[in-house]
Parts: structure tokens; C-alpha cells; sequence
């Protein structure tokens, strides 16, 4: 689990996957993709196993949220996981509908 912060990069540990933090809450989160915990960008790691159930995949420039829509995360760099908070996957953000010009 880790504390997160507007700004922060981070990578999967089992596939290309790279996310920067757009907005997140308070206290410690547990945030993972492809099933295993994201790490800091600049750290070293040995590529591990993308769980079955975690494999949806990322696209690049999309926006992921939580329910609530207080974390927020931008795809930097896609892969094979899906992305996830405390067990549950964060799903695509959704463009909102512009008004009318009638």
C-alpha cells in the first residue's frame, strides 16, 4: 500500500502498463494492475505473471477512476492488466456530454 500524490508515476510489475496520478485520496491505497502492485516508476523489478482476471488491458491517453471518482489515473504507456484499487477494477472515464447549441 502506498500514500499517492498528484503527479506521481507508476508502472505494473507484470506488464507494460504506465499510469501518472491525476487525483487521488488521503491515506494509503492499494493499487495494482494486471493483479500485482504498481511501483514507482524508476524502480527496478522482474516482470511477473498478469493474473487471468486481471487482464483488460490499458490504452494510452485514457483517464481510469474508482466508484467514487476521487482517484483518477492517466495511461501514459498501455499494456495487458487491468487496473485496480483494493481489489477492484477502476473503469474508463467517461467524456462528459457537451450542451446543446440550439
Amino acid at each position: 500500500m502506498a500514500q499517492l500524490k498528484a503527479g506521481s508515476r507508476l508502472k505494473s510489475t507484470v506488464c507494460d502498463t504506465q499510469v501518472m496520478v491525476i487525483a487521488a485520496p488521503a491515506g494509503e491505497l492499494a493499487l495494482s494492475c494486471g493483479g500485482a502492485p504498481l511501483t514507482e516508476v524508476t524502480a527496478q523489478i522482474t516482470k511477473g505473471e498478469i493474473n487471468a482476471e486481471h487482464k483488460d488491458g490499458t490504452q494510452i491517453g485514457k483517464r481510469y477512476v474508482n466508484d467514487d471518482g476521487k482517484l483518477e489515473l492517466l495511461c501514459t504507456k498501455p499494456g495487458q492488466g487491468s487496473l485496480a484499487l483494493a481489489g477492484a477494477k477502476l473503469k474508463l472515464k467517461e467524456a462528459k456530454a457537451l450542451p446543446s447549441s440550439d
